[in-house]
């Protein structure tokens, strides 16, 4: 079973996010199958057929999330340090191209949000970026073409 990658916060949030699928969404599912089911003929109900797949999904989701959980390896990004790129820095880049300078955060699978700066840690750009050091150059292969970074900085925060 290969372990699952992820912050603190990361860890924090699947936590939440199974508490609240078993203690608001499972028993609002359960009182729309009742409610559904009060309606009679069950065969051409189809809020109760709706509500029954509803409950397959929630059911599947929070075993999912279960499952995540129970092969985190949480990994305290504040009690890192180092001058190499690893799970958990913060990396700062200039586009060797265009100047543009970025940051972005090497985080688990679930955890990864561009919009927030956040990659994965399976993307290609984190697989480059994994052992680099400061002043170093990668390329690195996105939709756009072959794009070509320097490393400005590296913070573990």
């Amino acid at each position: 079973m290969d372990k699952v990658p992820m912050t603190v916060e990361g860890h924090r949030f699947l936590e939440d996010e199974v508490q609240r699928l078993k203690t608001v969404e499972r028993p609002a599912i359960v009182a729309a199958i009742a409610e559904a089911r009060s309606h009679g003929d069950l065969s051409e109900n189809a809020e109760y057929h709706a509500a029954k797949e509803q409950q397959g999904h929630n059911e599947a989701k929070i075993a999912e999330i279960e499952d995540k959980l129970s092969r985190a390896d949480v990994i305290d990004v504040s009690t890192l340090s180092g001058d190499t790129v690893t799970f958990g820095a913060t990396v700062k880049l200039v586009d060797e191209d265009t100047d543009e300078e970025v940051s972005y955060k090497i985080v688990g699978e679930f955890e990864a949000n561009v919009k927030e700066g956040k990659v994965s840690i399976t993307s290609p750009l984190a697989r480059a970026l994994i052992g680099k050091e400061v002043g170093e150059s990668i390329e690195v292969i996105t939709p756009k073409g072959t794009r070509a970074y320097e490393i400005l900085g590296i913070k573990f925060k």
